[in-house]
């Protein structure tokens, strides 16, 4: 088949494709660009088809593996690339570019601070700094809720002043993940 008239057919059964491309990508434009990737992938690989056999199954099935073949794409680069807005602290922490050494004393001067607490204030904010909420803590510990928040608020104020000396960059608090400032 001469490649002019095969340009044709494929321009022609293009359109037909749009109903299917929408059902994959859920999207218009995506859809014009499966449908537009689609013809290119058929002119490029012309010499595949097999005239007289049908030409719309040929290009659907093209356009059917050229959506499935960028989804795993996309899925692959999506467990790669982190793409939340929020970044774990535990992620920041293995990531930071930062002096490791000045890191260490941070670290250590953290845990002096968090080890001076007495131990009415230490369990609740050690608890409500691993994730537990106000309620949990409240139960766990089978006091009211205000006095969880008062300690977690004394235990805040006390490591603030124990760490005032990292105000200067918040690191200290961007450690712990509260906002000492």
């Amino acid at each position: 088949m001469m490649k002019y008239k095969f340009e044709s057919l494929i321009s022609e059964h293009a359109l037909t494709l749009k109903p299917q491309a929408l059902h994959f990508t859920k999207d218009e434009e995506d859809a014009n660009d499966l449908i537009q990737d689609t013809v290119l992938k058929a002119i490029t690989y012309q010499e595949k088809y097999k005239e007289g056999t049908n030409l719309k199954g040929w290009l659907y099935t093209i356009m059917r593996n050229t959506f499935i073949n960028n989804y795993r794409k996309i899925v692959r680069i999506n467990k790669i690339v982190t793409t939340s807005e929020e970044v774990s602290s535990q992620s920041l922490f293995y990531s930071a570019s930062e002096n490791k050494g000045e890191n260490r004393f941070v670290m250590d001067d953290i845990q002096e601070a968090m080890g001076q607490l007495q131990e009415e204030y230490y369990v609740p904010f050690t608890m409500y700094f691993e994730g537990y909420k106000y309620h949990e803590i409240a139960e766990h510990l089978q006091i009211p809720i205000g006095t969880v928040k008062t300690r977690i608020h004394e235990a805040r104020k006390t490591l603030k002043r124990s760490l005032s000396s990292y105000t200067f960059s918040n690191q200290a608090s961007s450690y712990l993940n509260v906002d000492f400032g």
